[in-house]
């Protein structure tokens, strides 16, 4: 069934139907971050608004600009996965899924066209507005799902978001030759790293132990914030620019 986008820049309406209801009539507070990984925008949008194919969003944002609405924003769309935020698990019931059509890791990675970028940018400062969404909660799909998913990738342009007013960012720290953690480390200072990450809203358990999933929230950080390189080692550079990015939180957020 047809409907009036929820907002302005949308250049039409392809219906999905995939979604149901936000859990509670939870209002959306999150702006979740994709790439359709698919090989062109046609089978990404067939494949998003399939019945039975359980797989959605509310937005793609093609690559010459236009973008299409699927799901009424108030509607959960199907988007997100097993994930989690700040402690929460039902992230399509908080978040409003935005996909952005490129052919992702597995199909060659290309580059973000400025025209699709300034597209999202766009779209998502419309929604900030009406919906109230703090800049910290746009976040990437890799940032809520870090062990599956890689997207929108190290390629995505955050800073150039952020100078536009959308999502949270600080100068990624200078990588340095440094010490660092790596996977099988333990004690005081891997579990202040693990703590870090659960206050900014990482889904990592304070262990002590730099275990796997440590190491795929380290990427996941790694590919959004310092994507100069993306290892999941907590060098200096890593671990400096978490610390900024916490400072400038607003004081009331901690999740740990």
């Amino acid at each position: 069934m047809n409907f009036l986008p929820d907002s302005s820049v949308v250049s039409g309406v392809t219906p999905s139907a995939n979604f149901d209801a936000r859990k509670d009539s939870r209002a959306p507070d999150m702006i979740v971050l994709h790439y359709t990984g698919m090989a062109d925008a046609a089978s990404a949008i067939v494949r998003l608004c399939t019945a039975g194919t359980e797989i959605s969003a509310h937005y793609v944002v093609l690559e010459d600009g236009s973008i299409m609405q699927c799901v009424k924003e108030e509607a959960r769309a199907w988007h997100a996965g097993t994930s989690s935020w700040g402690g929460e698990t039902d992230i399509n019931s908080s978040s409003i899924g935005i996909e952005i059509v490129n052919g992702g890791h597995d199909l060659g990675y290309p580059d973000f066209p400025i025209r699709q970028i300034a597209a999202v940018i766009a779209l998502c400062k419309g929604i900030t507005l009406r919906r109230q969404i703090p800049k910290h909660r746009v976040l990437a799909h890799s940032d809520v799902a870090p062990a599956r998913k890689k997207d929108p990738g190290e390629k995505f342009p955050w800073r150039l978001l952020a100078d536009s007013g959308v999502g949270h960012w600080v100068e990624p720290a200078p990588i340095v030759r440094s010490e660092h953690k790596m996977l099988g480390a333990t004690g005081e200072q891997v579990l202040s790293l693990q703590r870090g990450l659960a206050n900014y809203g990482y889904g990592v358990l304070p262990s002590g132990q730099y275990d796997g999933a440590t190491m795929d929230a380290i990427a996941a950080f790694q590919r959004h914030f310092r994507p100069e390189r993306v290892d999941g080692i907590a060098d200096h550079s890593t671990l400096a620019t978490l610390q900024n990015l916490l400072e400038t939180l607003p004081k009331e957020i901690s999740f740990a």
